[in-house]
């Protein structure tokens, strides 16, 4: 006769919410996911980033060069570092949007499993 326990076989006796979250193929997917995006910007930006000392430094008759007025490029790259910060933050809300429908599965996956909101007297995970 099939048991009528909401937790299903995987689940031990015993085994937190947290071990069940781990073992969870979606879990996995959204580790990657922030993986894809974070190690990427967080490169992208770090290497944007110290590319004005740099250039400051080997390239100094470049980066004095007039754009306009007594604006040059040193200070528009220093400007557009703002820029790209701001860009990256915009990239990243977009993205968490899709880190929040594999974080809204699993918390699904959860509830249907029996993992109720208030395992060991903790709310959440």
């Amino acid at each position: 006769m099939a048991s009528q326990n909401p937790v299903d076989n995987t689940s031990a006796p015993g085994k937190t919410k947290w071990d069940r979250v781990q073992e969870m193929d979606e879990f996995r997917l959204l580790i990657l996911a922030k993986k894809e995006f974070v190690i990427p910007a967080t490169v992208f930006f770090v290497v944007y980033y110290f590319l004005l000392p740099i250039l400051v430094g080997y390239a100094p008759a470049l980066m004095s060069r007039k754009v306009w007025g007594a604006v040059n490029w040193a200070y528009l790259f220093a400007l557009s570092q703002f820029f790209v910060a701001w860009a990256i933050a915009f990239l990243y809300v977009n993205a968490a949007k899709t880190f929040d429908k594999y974080g809204a599965h699993i918390l699904e996956t959860l509830k249907k499993e029996g993992y109720d909101d208030r395992q060991d007297g903790k709310e959440g995970l």
